[in-house]
């Protein structure tokens, strides 16, 4: 009854209309196909905040030198030459008409009121922070090809489910035309199953659309041009987690990266404190030199025109006008300020992860309750065309079917979708990487 031929050809005639036309070639590339780790480490080599972000940790070692180099002593060699108009009388020595000085000078700072020791405190902390704001944009990055990579799966399952109801509502057409034909089906049956066609094209089309959305904002994360080509052989696939806000919690308190970054900052604005106190103290500064002054170069380097020095200075703070006490409010101010940002930031991860574990436990009672009744569906949509064609059912029983078939599939599909999604979710809420990588230094 039902002209097989002609039904595959329309059926894979209107794919490919809707897909990339006539003449391209839809076959999966080796070189563009795609799986969702390397999609995240492609997403990592390309994007550009994570560049940046590198950059920001090679600084950060540097001003670590910085502030090393302030416990290390301060050599200079100096030459210069200088050329007075007037001198003093030869019995008062204030240099020569022409004068000429080599000079090697020694300094160091002993001790500066503990500014030193916490400027390279601060220093270390920076380094820190960087490479936990690098890891917070990585787990960003991950997060965003995650979604766009389980969307693009989505996107190609939905796809599949219209092509197939489409299928099947053009057989069923094929039948109720043959069945017209030979006077055991109204006219009224057959216009309303070609308009079932009708309405359900736009699915298609509507499906393929999405995808080609998906695979743009993809290559935009990539860092590559919108139309890069991408194919995957990969399919909407669950596994269910053992579910336990606890255990999270204590992990999201252990090993997030804002949690990390508001500990350090604590610790940062903490050695300001100390930073700001080193206007109390004294500072203590050791110098040396070691010199040669002569008017002429070529009687320069001899004993007589030899001369050294050495120092040590001492500087006692007794009144600065209160501008210590201002740094140190300040600094204590800051202090205080990070800790109630960091129990804020407590809060509010443990939000998200109850969020998180609400989700999963949404998306593992749909997928539950779904899974197990594809099979029925396909079963009543069978039976209905075959009730159908011997006239025991009506054409709507069919149509009733064939759209609870395709949304049950479209529920499973939704809701493995919101699985995997609540899964990404909770490992950016506590810091979990997808993909380990190692850290900069």
């Amino acid at each position: 009854m039902v002209d097989k031929k002609r039904i595959i050809i329309s059926v894979l005639f209107f794919s490919a209309f809707f897909s990339f036309g006539f003449c391209q070639d839809n076959s999966p590339n080796p070189n563009t196909e795609l799986t969702l780790r390397n999609a995240i480490l492609t997403a990592f080599g390309n994007n550009k905040d994570i560049q940046m972000q590198e950059q920001e940790i090679t600084i950060a070692n540097a001003n670590i030198l910085f502030a090393k180099s302030a416990f290390l002593p301060q050599i200079n060699l100096e030459g210069s030459y200088t050329y007075n108009k007037k001198v003093l009388s030869p019995n008062i020595f204030s240099g020569y008409q022409n004068d000429n000085l080599a000079n090697l000078a020694f300094s160091e700072s002993v001790y500066s009121g503990g500014a030193n020791m916490a400027n390279f405190k601060q220093a270390k902390l920076s380094l820190d922070v960087q490479q936990e704001t690098l890891r917070a944009k990585k787990l960003d990055v991950e997060f965003d090809a995650r979604r766009l990579y389980y969307g693009l799966l989505l996107a190609y399952e939905t796809e599949r489910i219209a092509k197939d109801a489409l299928a099947q509502a053009i057989a069923h057409y094929e039948d109720v035309k043959q069945m017209y034909k030979y006077g055991t089906t109204s006219r009224f049956d057959m216009l309303q199953s070609g308009v079932q066609v009708s309405l359900l094209e736009p699915d298609v089309v509507r499906a393929r659309n999405e995808i080609d959305s998906l695979k743009a904002e993809l290559n935009k994360l990539l860092a590559r041009n919108v139309n890069h080509p991408i194919e995957t052989k990969e399919k909407l696939a669950y596994s269910f987690i053992e579910i336990d806000e606890k255990d999270f919690l204590k992990n999201a308190y252990l090993q997030r990266p804002e949690i990390k970054l508001k500990s350090l900052g604590i610790d940062i604005d903490k050695w300001g404190i100390q930073m700001a106190k080193s206007g109390y103290r004294p500072q203590v500064d050791i110098s040396a030199g070691y010199s040669y002054r002569s008017p002429s170069l070529s009687n320069m380097f001899n004993e007589k025109q030899r001369n050294w020095n050495a120092g040590i200075s001492i500087n006692i703070p007794i009144f600065e006008g209160f501008s210590t006490k201002a740094k140190v409010d300040a600094a204590k101010a800051q202090y205080a300020q990070a800790k109630i940002s960091k129990d804020n930031l407590v809060d509010q991860i443990a939000v998200e992860v109850r969020k998180a574990c609400l989700d999963l436990k949404q998306a593992e009672a749909i997928i539950l309750s779904q899974r197990d009744n594809v099979e029925q569906a396909k079963e009543a949509l069978r039976i209905s065309e075959v009730s159908y064609a011997n006239g025991v059912a009506i054409n709507l029983d069919v149509f009733d079917a064939q759209v609870s078939l395709a949304q049950i599939q479209k529920n499973l599909a939704a809701g493995t979708f919101d699985y995997l999604m609540a899964q990404a979710y909770l490992d950016r809420s506590i810091g979990k990487p997808f993909i380990e990588t190692p850290r900069a230094d």
